[in-house]
């Protein structure tokens, strides 16, 4: 800084001397021949310019010097600044944890909140505390966060403000299960109806059966919904096998089985004969409608498919002739075909 100051000192009286001496010249001229103040004009202005671009480069080194301290000095400054930031960042991460220890979850949420502005920390530090209704309304107030406060209202039991928010959030399957909860089953019914609509609407015919058989207790409504699933082919073979999953009693599912396999159209009997693979397995008393059933079906397809013929050891397992049987036709088709 005081280098600065002299060089401008300097310059400023460098200045005056200049102006005294060019006036002096003026005077010369007045005494003297032309040639010769002109000559003595020259020199002095030739000086005065050498001096000028001597002080400016002294300037501009005087002034990045300036410039490259200041940084300097910032950075060093920025340094300690971040430095005694992280440091009490530090303490305040060891303050709250040492609230949570204590099982103080209130006033460790205000250090996250207040001192380190983190309000989801905050928020969780209750909720973990059991404090969910607080929880709640930092969540909702603080985070516009409705999912997360829907679930602490429910664990708080506060179940109308939960169902609320779950109604915002458009979770109809939940709205439901929280009526059900506090035994409002007209309107649960209603919302889990929207979910059923819904999957009917997405070819989900297995799902929406589920909320009528497991939420609506309607165990009628869901085997109509497989069974619709399976007339349209909407997901078809695992409607069917889900269908006769729900008949328990063996007399009317063997009845069913040959129900539903009258009149079936010829494109369902691949899907209809794996179906009753897996009744074949479940009862003996099964065996014998669901192997009379796979012979027909075999008989009909083996010239359109005939790799189906190897579906007749599913349905005779003891017996040893049936696989010599099927050899000596895979053998003779293959000649057939040779020829």
């Amino acid at each position: 800084m005081n280098k600065q100051k002299f060089i401008d000192k300097f310059l400023a009286a460098f200045l005056i001397l200049a102006v005294i001496k060019i006036i002096s010249v003026l005077a010369q001229v007045l005494q003297e021949s032309f040639w010769v103040a002109m000559g003595s004009l020259f020199l002095v202005i030739v000086v005065v310019i050498i001096l000028s671009l001597v002080v400016a480069a002294l300037k501009s080194k005087e002034n990045s010097w300036g410039n490259s301290g200041g940084r300097n000095s910032r950075g060093g400054s920025a340094y300690v600044e971040g430095s005694l930031f992280n440091r009490l960042l530090s303490k305040y991460e060891e303050l709250a944890q040492r609230y949570i220890d204590e099982k103080n979850h209130i006033k460790a949420a205000k250090v996250y909140m207040n001192l380190l502005k983190d309000n989801y920390r905050g928020a969780k530090t209750l909720e973990n505390g059991a404090l969910y209704n607080e929880a709640a309304v930092i969540y909702l107030k603080k985070l516009n966060n409705r999912s997360d406060a829907a679930n602490c209202y429910e664990k708080a039991k506060q179940y109308r403000k939960a169902i609320d928010l779950h109604k915002e959030l458009g979770n109809k399957e939940k709205v439901g299960d929280l009526y059900k909860e506090i035994n409002d089953i007209k309107n649960s019914n209603i919302y889990y109806q929207m979910v059923v609509d819904d999957y009917v609407d997405n070819n989900q015919m297995v799902k929406a059966s589920l909320i009528y058989r497991k939420k609506m207790e309607m165990p009628e409504e869901a085997q109509a919904i497989l069974l619709k699933g399976w007339e349209e082919d909407k997901d078809g073979f695992n409607c069917l096998n889900n269908y006769f999953a729900n008949i328990f009693d063996v007399k009317i599912l063997d009845r069913k089985i040959q129900e539903l396999y009258q009149d079936l159209a010829s494109e369902k009997k691949m899907n209809y004969l794996k179906a009753i693979k897996i009744e074949f397995n479940k009862d003996p008393k099964l065996q014998e409608t669901t192997r009379n059933i796979a012979y027909e079906i075999i008989a009909e397809k083996v010239n359109t498919h005939s790799e189906i013929v190897n579906e007749l050891k599913h349905f005779n397992p003891n017996d040893e002739v049936i696989l010599k049987d099927i050899s000596r036709y895979k053998t003779g088709r293959n000649k057939m075909f040779r020829n």
